[in-house]
């Protein structure tokens, strides 16, 4: 559907990326969302994001900011310097706030063609546990998945429950096959765990692949519809929708073999406005939703409009899904 024009979070001074909402017993709406400051450069999500907290009594905004939910807490921690891309999820009574965290020396690439390596490379996934969205949140001292052998880094993990019982992570791995600093290739795992803190054991076959291609998506949100799993996803050289960058659907029935949906296509990189007008982003990812009833009912994404960055909260027609 249009995006309305109160359903687009961005704030001044900073970059502003992925989110995720959840309502409280009260039916607040909390947003968790990355942001850094503009100041260091778009890279620098990579060594200065941290997970900020917003509020609105609407799921389409607008959101006021209130504070820092996952605030820098020192190099000496495996998480202390950088907290990116939240994904969060409520289970009898707590708030499990699933992250990428890392830590190194805190300096900016510089450049919008490069990292700070040592910070990218540092990349794990973490989780931290609430009584409310509002926080305080209780994070650990180790990561909740650390890499293995021919693993590089790890990041942007996507937790849903399961319908018979334990939990289901689909999370982004970096190899070392591939020559470094960048490493390679560029795939996703599917582990599973008998509780939202884990452990997860990790299945050896990658999911979401295309052939020989070392990096063909990114950033799944994935939820269980029915008894049937689904996932989003960006299809990042249009290999499973033939749109470079678009957001495609997959499916699965049990969560570890994955297909792609027919159709496939959720959308491009152009959203409708409710002026009648529309924007084409640079970049339109990270996507995560927001259900009701069991039912798919806004899609959040972070966009990319040259230096300028958005959160939108797309609201969704409930035929489509």
């Amino acid at each position: 559907m249009p995006l309305p024009s109160s359903a687009c979070l961005s704030d001044p001074g900073y970059y502003v990326w992925g989110a995720s909402m959840v309502r409280d017993a009260q039916g607040l709406c909390h947003l968790l969302y990355s942001r850094w400051k503009k100041e260091f450069g778009f890279n620098a999500w990579v060594t200065h994001s941290g997970i900020a907290h917003a509020v609105s009594a609407d799921p389409l905004g607008p959101y006021t900011h209130v504070d820092m939910a996952l605030p820098v807490r020192g190099a000496g921690f495996w998480d202390g310097a950088c907290t990116h891309n939240p994904s969060v999820l409520f289970h009898e009574g707590k708030y499990y706030l699933y992250y990428m965290g890392n830590t190194g020396d805190g300096k900016p690439a510089g450049s919008e063609t490069s990292y700070n390596w040592t910070h990218r490379n540092r990349q794990r996934i973490g989780v931290a546990v609430a009584d409310s969205p509002a926080g305080p949140w209780n994070r650990r001292d180790e990561p909740l998945v650390d890499v293995g052998a021919g693993s590089l880094m790890v990041s942007n993990p996507a937790v849903v429950a399961r319908p018979d019982g334990g939990f289901l992570m689909i999370y982004k791995e970096v190899g070392t096959r591939e020559p470094l600093p960048f490493g390679g290739p560029v795939v996703h795992r599917v582990a599973l765990g008998e509780q939202p803190v884990g452990p997860f054991s990790t299945r050896p076959e990658p999911v979401f692949t295309s052939g020989t291609d070392g990096f063909p998506a990114e950033d799944p949100f994935v939820w269980v519809q029915g008894r049937k799993y689904r996932a989003i996803l960006k299809d990042m050289e249009g290999r499973f929708s033939g749109v470079e960058r678009a957001l495609v659907l997959f499916e699965s029935d049990d969560g570890l073999d994955w297909r792609v949906a027919e159709p496939c296509l959720v959308s491009d990189r152009t959203v409708k406005l409710a002026d009648g007008t529309s924007r084409r982003y640079d970049y339109l990812e990270r996507p995560q939703l927001h259900l009701e009833d069991g039912m798919p009912r806004i899609l959040f994404c972070a966009a990319r409009d040259g230096d300028e960055t958005f959160n939108v909260h797309i609201p969704l027609i409930r035929e489509c899904f």
